[in-house]
């Protein structure tokens, strides 16, 4: 394949510089951050950034309006907290997790420990910094809420013994004591097969194939083809928090880090910009603007960044959607604005597609004029 552009996916080292400012993109590995880590990242976008935590499809968080000398100073803050293990990695710790695995009855198989073994082992060889920073890795606990998410390397739990290992349309059982090292094999099976500028295993010629006889594994077996959508509300003893357009004010973080301390001490971030938090209720949460409600019309609605922050958005995405959002039932299919053709942040999957156009908005390719 034969790429004229280079991989610009932001990280802490590697700022992307935004209308706004410097954007910086931290890396959750299973989405998983401790309180402690998580007032850090809060302290730091208030002190160094616009003040609001991001979060993003691929669970993670991001800190926007950075001043050109601030990413020193967060990435100093951040390896003493620990979100940055290995610097030459950190743009590459891209593993997704199931965000309700062990809490409820729907999960086949506690899937975080593995996301935090493919961590270590990713970051403990050196020739896996060069991985494209689009690779990504998946854990599904079995209720198939990561079937969409297009990973490169996903495992999906059969039972408490296995897991099937997909690297395209098929899976090959794995048992659990071995996932961690075959998903870490795959991804350098990968970069050995890799022939030019190829960034994701569907880029590469037969690439499923290529990885499977590298690690000496036949994929045979049909994967689940049901796919599901972690819902807010209560799951066992996770409670899914929606958070309005994956954006949080000072208030909102704080009140999250607050609820994680009073109950497991964790927070697990999801790809659908909700978090999780253990052993509380939800009063004080809704109090500051955040969602528990499964039934409210916020679940399902994200937006990209829209102006002023990208400079190519021709319209207030955020703030016309939080206009309108409030107005509206839920919908069936998620929605989600975009302030340009490019459609940053999409979900994957069926949308509403709100295109704002210069004088107005196209949904689902119906001109429907100002709001």
């Amino acid at each position: 394949m034969s790429r004229t552009q280079t991989d610009r996916c932001p990280g802490v080292l590697t700022v992307h510089q935004a209308a706004d400012g410097g954007l910086a993109r931290v890396r959750l590995p299973g989405g998983v951050v401790r309180a402690d880590q998580f007032d850090v990242l809060r302290t730091a976008a208030a002190e160094l950034g616009d003040g609001r935590l991001e979060l993003t499809s691929r669970a993670n968080v991001q800190i926007r309006g950075l001043a050109p000398d601030a990413p020193v100073e967060l990435s100093q803050r951040l390896f003493e907290a620990g979100l940055l293990p290995s610097l030459p990695h950190e743009r590459v710790r891209n593993i997704l997790a199931s965000p309700l695995s062990g809490l409820d009855q729907d999960s086949r198989y506690d899937v975080l420990p593995v996301a935090a073994a493919v961590d270590r082992d990713l970051c403990a060889r050196p020739g896996l910094a060069e991985l494209p920073r689009r690779f990504l890795f998946a854990l599904d606990d079995g209720r198939g809420d990561l079937a969409g998410v297009r990973a490169d390397v996903l495992v999906r739990a059969v039972d408490e013994r296995d897991g099937l290992l997909r690297l395209g349309t098929r899976g090959v059982r794995v048992g659990w004591g071995e996932v961690a090292e075959v998903m870490v094999a795959a991804a350098e099976a990968f970069l050995e097969e890799r022939e030019g500028q190829e960034w994701r295993i569907t880029e590469l010629e037969r690439g499923e194939e290529r990885i499977l006889d590298r690690l000496g594994l036949h994929a045979a077996e049909e994967l689940p083809s049901t796919s599901s959508v972690v819902q807010a509300g209560q799951h066992g003893s996770g409670l899914v928090v929606t958070v309005p357009l994956g954006s949080l004010n000072q208030e909102q973080a704080a009140g999250v880090a607050a609820a994680a301390r009073g109950g497991a001490g964790v927070i697990r971030v999801t790809p659908w910009r909700s978090v999780v938090v253990q052993g509380v209720s939800g009063e004080e949460l809704e109090r500051v603007g955040l969602v528990t409600d499964p039934d409210s019309a916020w679940n399902g609605v994200t937006a990209c960044a829209g102006q002023p922050g990208c400079a190519k958005a021709l319209a207030d995405v955020r703030a016309d959607a939080r206009r309108v959002t409030p107005r509206l039932p839920r919908h069936e299919r998620p929605i989600h604005w975009s302030g340009c053709e490019r459609r940053c942040g999409k979900p994957a999957g069926e949308f509403v597609d709100v295109l704002a156009v210069g004088n107005g908005y196209v949904i689902d390719g119906e001109r429907m004029g100002t709001w």
